[in-house]
């Protein structure tokens, strides 16, 4: 028999055994996973000001978040297609992610967000989504069984702390059940997102999961649009922004392809990259991005309690980031060893059928 049969009759290594075997270098990439993160997070702040100048000039909530979603979805249509091209059963396999992708990590996250801030203060509204994070590492604890390691509780705790004090919710604080119903819910749309988006197993490219969901979301929130659900309210006049006058335009095309085409799209190769928990906690640099973007271009300069809560969430982080690196460093020989055991395993499987074969020639 020729030897091109043996291997059509002989079954592959099992697909979770190779993936382990390519994750014991899987590290080669970490280093570029945090720099995408970081200017996944850098654009996400550029929402804040470019939001505030369309709000300032007539814009209501829903049309700026349509507009939006839906320029961003066309931005990244060529790009998903070329992704998927000669690949289109991936598209036709992975619809369910991608719809809620679409549903909870795009549209229902903003909306969830800016009608909690109609409620509560934008602090508390922000402080309470960027729950997120300890959400995941209490989604994973009851999902995998991962208790949380003392380093990972120190870094949640001082995350929570630094928000505290980045957002300033103390002063103007004010609670009302139904923001903070509102303000839960982007937290758990903010969940899904992550755990979704970082899904390191999926066969759809991250660009075409963004254009994806950008799609669905935007059909979610023009059909609000159309229906009135929310009050709809555009203006072409010009805006104030960066402390100059300029066509409504321009803020309209920042948030659509700085604040989420790129934002998106960069923010799912870093939580593929990175691991959903990781991708989460370094999420909360948006804050600070945020708050440095309001001070460059609507001069709403940061306060030195704002300043140290920065360092707070760095710090958190930090120790975050550095107890996912010991674990795999301590973790990384035992998967070395169950990859082999389990090679092993397999060619044991196999010898019988080779020998057969073998005596058979």
């Amino acid at each position: 028999m020729a030897p091109s049969q043996i291997a059509h009759d002989i079954e592959p290594i099992p697909v979770a055994t190779r993936r382990r075997a390519g994750r014991s270098g899987a590290m080669s990439h970490t280093s570029m996973g945090l720099i995408i993160a970081i200017v996944s997070c850098a654009a996400f702040g550029t929402s804040g000001s470019f939001a505030k100048a369309l709000l300032g000039s007539g814009w209501t909530p829903v049309t700026a978040v349509a507009a939006r979603i839906s320029i961003a979805a066309l931005a990244l249509a060529i790009p998903t297609a070329m992704a998927l091209s000669g690949r289109w059963h991936v598209l036709r396999d992975n619809i369910k992610p991608i719809v809620l992708y679409g549903i909870f990590g795009v549209a229902g996250c903003q909306l969830f967000y800016f009608n909690a801030v109609t409620h509560v203060s934008v602090g508390v509204a922000l402080l309470i989504e960027y729950l997120a994070p300890m959400l995941l590492v209490g989604w994973a604890w009851a999902r995998y069984g991962r208790t949380p390691r003392r380093l990972t509780i120190a870094g949640t705790a001082a995350a929570i702390v630094g928000l505290l004090f980045v957002l300033d919710v103390f002063n103007g604080f004010s609670v009302d059940p139904i923001g903070i119903a509102w303000a839960l819910g982007a937290a758990l749309c903010l969940t899904v997102y992550f755990v979704i988006a970082g899904d390191e197993e999926s066969e759809l490219p991250p660009i075409a999961l963004a254009g994806g969901g950008m799609s669905v979301g935007a059909v979610i929130l023009l059909a609000m649009c159309a229906l009135g659900v929310q009050p709809v309210s555009v203006s072409t006049a010009d805006v104030t922004f960066a402390g100059s006058q300029m066509p409504f335009w321009v803020p309209v095309l920042g948030l659509a392809l700085i604040a989420a085409a790129l934002a998106y799209a960069t923010g799912i190769y870093a939580a593929r990259a990175l691991g959903t928990t990781v991708a989460s906690f370094i999420s909360l640099l948006e804050v600070l991005f945020a708050v440095a973007f309001a001070w460059m271009f609507v001069g709403e300069a940061p306060t030195l309690v704002q300043v140290v809560g920065g360092a707070f969430i760095v710090g958190g982080v930090v120790l975050v980031r550095l107890d996912e690196s010991r674990h795999a460093e301590s973790f990384g020989p035992v998967v070395a060893a169950e990859h082999d055991a389990e090679i092993e395993r397999w060619l044991d499987d196999v010898r019988p059928t080779l020998d057969e074969e073998c005596v058979t020639r």
